[in-house]
């Protein structure tokens, strides 16, 4: 069996304010296997507090935070959003997969599912964040994305975030 290819159960699709349960769900179980190690616990808790409450999903959607959630077998497994940065450039916002299903090939679908839809509106370039510890960015640069920049980003309580900006020619 071919690992990288996505079962015949597996379906994504725009994700509405219904979806938010299983999109914290799923933020609730990938972050402390992706982030504990690099960020530690209080930095974890107060991030996902801040980025994945209800009230503040449902403000990303509100501003245009466009979401799709993969399912397989009907079960919320993986999400992913991206938004418009500027008139053609795009950032991918978030792309998580829950533990099981990682080195599935399902992230690499998510991906391509922001990169023909974000193509579709206009975008010539996507962007991501990825922490520079995060081993996540390998797996970004095997998609085509490459370093155009480090940024540390204030994000409150004395918390910064210390990321690579990566893009992809789209």
């Amino acid at each position: 069996m071919n690992n990288q290819i996505p079962s015949a159960g597996l379906a994504i699709r725009p994700a509405s304010y219904n979806d938010i349960p299983f999109i914290r769900d799923i933020a609730n179980k990938t972050w402390p296997a992706a982030y504990e190690a690099l960020l530690g616990r209080d930095q974890l808790t107060y991030m996902l507090d801040k980025l994945y409450s209800p009230s503040a999903l449902e403000d990303q959607m509100k501003k245009h935070h466009y979401f799709f959630l993969a399912l397989r077998e009907y079960a919320p497994v993986g999400f992913a959003s991206f938004s418009n940065l500027e008139k053609d450039i795009y950032k991918l916002q978030k792309l998580y997969v829950l533990p099981s299903e990682q080195k599935s090939g399902l992230g690499r679908t998510l991906l391509e599912t922001v990169e023909t839809v974000s193509k579709s509106m206009g975008a010539t370039k996507l962007q991501l964040n990825v922490n520079r510890k995060n081993i996540a960015k390998g797996f970004y640069e095997k998609q085509g994305f490459f370093v155009i920049k480090q940024e540390d980003i204030d994000i409150g309580s004395g918390y910064y975030m210390n990321d690579y900006v990566m893009e992809k020619d789209l």
